[in-house]
């Protein structure tokens, strides 16, 4: 059913008064309960209400604390799963492999998922993935539950994720501009970013504690509960509010389409620039689920408890610089994301030499924070550069170059530490990660011109 197009809800920004003055906004569609929602952000001055703009739109507003819910789960889910995979096999190539399996689909199938995403109706779509990732979820638990649990039936399940990911990722990358529209896509784009690790702190932490104190099965349980939350938040959307994209949706041949996406991206500087530094921090820097587990219980000593504690590390940095660029309400620039790749590599090689537990945390830290620099940025300026019927397919592109490069990386990273040991591993694939920057820098050079007409 196609959606229809709205103007609704847009907010003049950075707002020229202290307070912000919502009456002066528009006809913004709000929920049933916005006077509450109103009073709250009255007195809110400037600088906040800029970082929660976004929030003014019911079925964003929907999307984001269904969202905040559901990846606490799957990040109690993601910790959880490194740790049964250690401790069946103590063999950080095991690790390597399950995170290459779940992401082999990724890297195989999300430019058809991009597809998907620019022809059907994208709310639809995620209500089908999402009851499907809850259904994988509660398999998982069944099996901890009873102790009935096989690596081979980890292996497969982590696939049959990775299928429903290719089709949900970007989907739901580019479902956030028809619920806010492209003035606020930025500011929604970052309040993303802080839902996914503000749950990054919360989910490895409270999973870490469960996992020491009761087991790994009610880390599972909890991840199937909490896509009730998503799931509700988007069975009460209404399409009506949905800002319709701007242009011919695609139809007739698959493959026509596909190479429509990636002839965008291939010549289109602003846009492949950005892809190659993703891409090579994705490929060597973002292996934490073969790295941490082993560094916490057979470097640092530190077990489940210190295992959720260095993964919630991540997570506090990520969410601090995802509020700031929240609140900035700024448009990014390509030299964010280089600075943010030098720092990304630099914090990463602390970590892989640390010997300390609590130095480790807060290299973790910094580690998150310019992580979060790289990578909110670089989410923003695609999809602000893209057109409207263009985007499912090329932030299918993006997540290919990020998520899809993750299996390869994932088996270097499991490799690597099986032969040299996992600091050797995080080590090497750091370094090479910093040779990234010169090359990202060279590229922005050349194109200057381009880059700065955005």
């Amino acid at each position: 059913m196609p959606t229809k197009t709205t103007q609704a809800g847009k907010l003049d920004s950075p707002y020229p008064n202290p307070t912000l003055k919502l009456e002066e906004a528009g006809n913004t569609p709000l929920a049933p309960d916005s006077n509450q929602f109103k009073k709250l952000l009255k007195a809110v001055p400037a600088y906040f209400a800029r970082g929660a703009a976004a929030l003014h739109h019911r079925n964003y507003r929907l999307f984001f604390f269904g969202q905040l819910v559901s990846l606490i789960g799957t990040w109690m889910q993601n910790l959880a799963q490194g740790w049964l995979v250690l401790k069946i096999t103590n063999d950080p190539l095991a690790l390597g492999l399950v995170t290459a399996l779940q992401f082999l689909p990724v890297m195989f199938l999300t430019l058809f998922g991009g597809i998907i995403a620019d022809r059907l109706p994208k709310r639809r779509t995620l209500l089908f993935t999402q009851t499907s990732a809850m259904s994988l979820a509660f398999i998982l638990a069944t099996l901890v539950s009873f102790n009935i649990v096989q690596l081979w039936e980890i292996y497969v399940l982590a696939t049959m994720l990775g299928l429903v990911n290719a089709v949900d990722m970007p989907v739901r990358q580019s479902f956030v501009s028809e619920m806010v529209g492209k003035e606020e896509l930025m500011n929604a784009v970052a309040l993303n970013s802080s839902i996914f690790n503000a749950a990054r702190v919360v989910g490895p932490a409270v999973a870490g504690l469960l996992i020491g104190w009761i087991g790994i099965a009610p880390a599972f349980w909890l991840n199937g509960f909490s896509f009730v939350a998503v799931l509700t938040g988007l069975f009460l959307m209404r399409d009506a509010e949905l800002f319709g994209g701007i242009g011919k949706k695609p139809t007739g041949k698959i493959f026509v389409h596909l190479k429509e996406g990636l002839g965008y991206t291939l010549h289109t500087p602003a846009v492949n620039i950005i892809m190659i530094l993703v891409g090579i921090v994705g490929l060597l820097g973002v292996n934490f689920n073969v790295w941490i587990p082993v560094l916490a219980n057979n470097y640092l000593k530190v077990g489940a408890e210190g295992y959720g504690i260095l993964m919630s590390g991540i997570g506090v940095g990520a969410l601090g610089r995802a509020l700031t660029l929240a609140m900035a309400g700024k448009k990014p620039k390509h030299m964010t994301l280089v600075k943010g790749a030098c720092f990304f590599s630099l914090f990463g090689f602390g970590v892989a030499i640390s010997p300390f537990f609590w130095v480790s945390v807060a290299l973790m830290v910094g580690l998150g924070a310019s992580m979060s620099n790289v990578m909110a940025s670089a989410n923003t300026l695609v999809q602000m550069i893209t057109p409207d019927n263009l985007r499912g397919r090329v932030m299918s592109v993006y997540m290919l170059v990020f998520a899809g490069t993750t299996p390869i990386g994932g088996l270097l990273a499991g490799w690597l530490a099986s032969v040299g040991g996992t600091p050797f591993s995080m080590g090497i694939c750091m370094v090479l990660s910093f040779m990234s920057v010169p090359i990202a820098w060279i590229l922005m050079n050349r194109n200057r011109e381009s880059l700065e007409s955005l």
